[in-house]
């Protein structure tokens, strides 16, 4: 599955600076001061349902903003781990009780909740006028705007710069063997070369992102493993597998057990070169101290002549309204509200997280660094091509199976059982 947006577009996303003033001018109904009629009819305890506890100072920051201009409507975070978002979400949006507004991760769980009727239509509404269109799309089913991506992420892994740079380098390695020389050095500094979190399903998978996409015949061939047209024990999905046997060794002691916040904590503390799962953890990074510069380094699975891109990008966290909420002018206003500029800058900036929305300003640093990647020719994340989420998992722990220790073949075996049970 290709990306429709140019990297022209990308490019004018990164220069932002001086558009949120104008924007935040011409916006129209809902802009900037969040003063449209349902929104001064609106009112209520809000609940907000998302993953993203490192996000949670900063919507508390513009949750503050927002009930200063809506004095009637009060929000509540309801934040779950991502993992448990994923599998229980559905079931308590379906309530109408907790997620008012609420947020889905790309792929199968937006599909999902739309299957269950749960998103309000939001088509027409003047607010999508503020998003760049072909960062959106992610956001649609059956011709209709059901969610609004926020988030404009790299699902590419970050790495220490101070490390890479005295590991000898001054850019990536353009090949498979370049990038294991690259592992080599990391491990002659004394550090684990990467920090894995393949004991927690969500972001261990992060990684297969970067495995599969110059490796894939074409572009959606994760998408047909869970149709049938293509399978686990494919040539081209056993040499992704078989990379990952090759990365078992540069991993940290313990991986298919590590957790999220244990690979970030190792990264943070200097003791990883490369953290594989996304600019998502910048924010995290840098709440627990870290100082030294990051980038981000994919691994180039082909030798250079084959390589079709340099890297993953992703647009996420989707916002929407539950239809089975009583409080939907509240949560219309609430989205609103996040979807102007000046907002949308708060939490970028804050959260170390580029967004979707026109016009918005970067001053985070991080952000500056990795903005050079907007224009970088990257693939949409393809992990998310799965509609089922028993497939997806079943595929992304065939990697953990390998560096567990299984061979490459059996792993493949093992999970093509599972996807031909779920057809």
């Amino acid at each position: 599955m290709k990306s429709s947006f140019s990297r022209r577009d990308m490019l004018r996303l990164a220069a932002g600076t001086g558009a949120a003033s104008l924007l935040a001018a011409c916006a129209g109904p809902g802009g900037g001061d969040s003063g449209t009629a349902a929104q001064q009819e609106a009112g209520g305890d809000l609940s907000f349902a998302h993953w993203r506890a490192e996000d949670k100072e900063v919507f508390a920051q513009i949750i503050t903003d927002f009930q200063k201009k809506n004095p009637k409507i009060t929000v509540q975070q309801d934040i779950s781990p991502s993992n448990d978002y994923q599998s229980t979400a559905l079931q308590k949006l379906r309530g109408g009780s907790v997620g008012d507004a609420f947020t889905a991760f790309r792929g199968a769980q937006f599909l999902e909740i739309a299957k269950a009727g749960v998103w309000t239509d939001l088509t027409g509404q003047s607010l999508l006028g503020r998003y760049e269109p072909a960062l959106i799309t992610a956001g649609t089913d059956g011709g209709k705007q059901l969610g609004v991506p926020y988030q404009l992420v790299f699902n590419t892994p970050l790495v220490n710069t101070e490390l890479l740079s005295k590991a000898g380098y001054t850019e990536a390695p353009k090949d498979w063997n370049g990038f294991l020389a690259l592992l080599e050095k990391f491990k002659g500094l004394g550090v684990s070369p990467i920090a894995w979190p393949g004991g927690d399903a969500a972001n261990a998978g992060q990684l297969l992102n970067v495995m599969v996409v110059n490796n894939a015949p074409t572009d959606d061939a994760l998408g047909k493993i869970e149709t049938g047209e293509a399978k686990v024990t494919d040539d081209w999905f056993l040499t992704v597998l078989k990379q990952y046997q090759q990365l078992a060794p540069y991993f940290q002691t313990g991986s298919t057990g590590t957790s999220a916040d244990a690979a970030l904590a190792l990264f943070a503390q200097g003791k990883a070169g490369l953290l594989a799962t996304g600019s998502f953890q910048v924010a995290g990074v840098r709440k627990l101290g870290a100082t030294f510069g990051i980038d981000l380094l994919a691994p180039i699975t082909t030798t250079a002549d084959k390589a079709k891109y340099e890297g993953v990008f992703n647009a996420t966290f989707i916002l929407g309204v539950n239809a089975k909420s009583t409080k939907q002018a509240a949560a219309q206003a609430w989205l609103e509200h996040l979807s102007d500029p000046a907002v949308a800058g708060v939490y970028a900036n804050g959260t170390a997280q580029h967004v979707t929305v026109k016009g918005v300003e970067y001053t985070n640093a991080d952000l500056k660094a990795l903005a050079p990647w907007l224009t970088k020719k990257t693939a949409l994340a393809p992990r998310f091509q799965f509609s089922n989420l028993d497939v997806r998992g079943a595929v992304e722990n065939a990697a953990v199976q390998v560096v567990g220790g299984k061979s490459p073949e059996e792993a493949a075996e093992a999970a093509q059982k599972v996807v031909d049970q779920k057809k």
